[in-house]
């Protein structure tokens, strides 16, 4: 079932994207029991938003061997290497990428999205671990490289408003698609240059690794979303660039780049 957040002229909806590109609206959130409104829209029709606005996004560095060579800070962690990324970060499908005020080293790193469903994630065996999962999306952990290497630790890098584009749509039943998450195409394009290509069967610590041990250390809450790691072929974007990240059975997400949006919240001087 491929899962949808969406904007229509009635508001901010989730709903069930099917075959035919309809989007049937859902009450509430999709997680537990879905009921459908009776209201339909064509996809062409509505805007899709990031399929999730998850209290935290976690990620995991250094997972796939290739990027850990290219990257060159060391050998590959001998447990997962954690990080958050702010909510803020979270942007939709077609949502521009923006670039800090003198950046000129920005970089996409596309990957696998897990998205925890309704029971969460506390504490949790591997063995267990697939249990807490709702389905699966498309990410790009945008990371500032210069930033990255220059603070030594990766808040501000991995941090800008706009740095974590997730969609096009959660799909929570890879399964009836014929696909195993543990094995699939992970693609990333920029101009229609392949840039990355990998599989998610060389992630170094697997799904149910990374949620368990995630789960040891904070609790996971429906909605949450773990990014698993990016394979080889990372490099910088810039303005006026169109950055599509492709996952096997996810489809493609899709975002421009754009330069810095300094627009201040702080009003007039007082």
């Amino acid at each position: 079932m491929r899962i949808v957040r969406f904007a229509s002229p009635s508001g901010m909806s989730f709903g069930v994207l099917d075959g035919d590109g309809q989007v049937a609206q859902i009450e509430g959130h999709p997680f537990g029991t879905i009921s459908v409104t009776g209201q339909r829209y064509a996809q062409a029709d509505v805007r899709l938003l990031s399929p999730i606005l998850p209290s935290k996004v976690v990620a995991v560095g250094k997972n796939y061997t290739a990027h850990v060579e290219e990257m060159g800070t060391g050998d590959a962690p001998s447990q997962p290497l954690l990080f958050l990324k702010p909510s803020t970060t979270v942007i939709g499908p077609g949502d521009a990428i923006r670039i800090p005020p003198g950046s000129t080293n920005v970089h996409h790193e596309v990957e696998l999205a897990v998205v925890i469903g309704a029971r969460g994630a506390r504490h949790v065996t591997p063995e267990q671990a697939l249990g807490s999962v709702f389905g699966y999306t498309i990410a790009n952990d945008v990371t500032e490289r210069d930033m990255q290497k220059g603070d030594g630790q990766w808040t501000r890098a991995k941090g800008f408003d706009s740095f974590c584009p997730l969609g096009p749509w959660i799909e929570s039943d890879l399964a009836g698609l014929g696909k195993d998450p543990a094995d699939l195409e992970v693609t990333c394009t920029v101009d229609g240059e392949l840039r990355q290509s990998g599989r998610t069967s060389q992630l170094l610590f697997g799904i149910p690794t990374l949620v368990s041990y995630i789960s040891q250390v904070m609790t996971l809450l429906p909605g949450d979303v773990v990014l698993t790691g990016t394979p080889a072929g990372v490099g910088p974007i810039r303005p006026g660039q169109r950055v599509e990240c492709a996952i096997e059975g996810l489809g493609s997400l899709v975002n421009g780049v754009s330069g810095a949006d300094t627009a201040s919240t702080a009003g007039g001087l007082r």
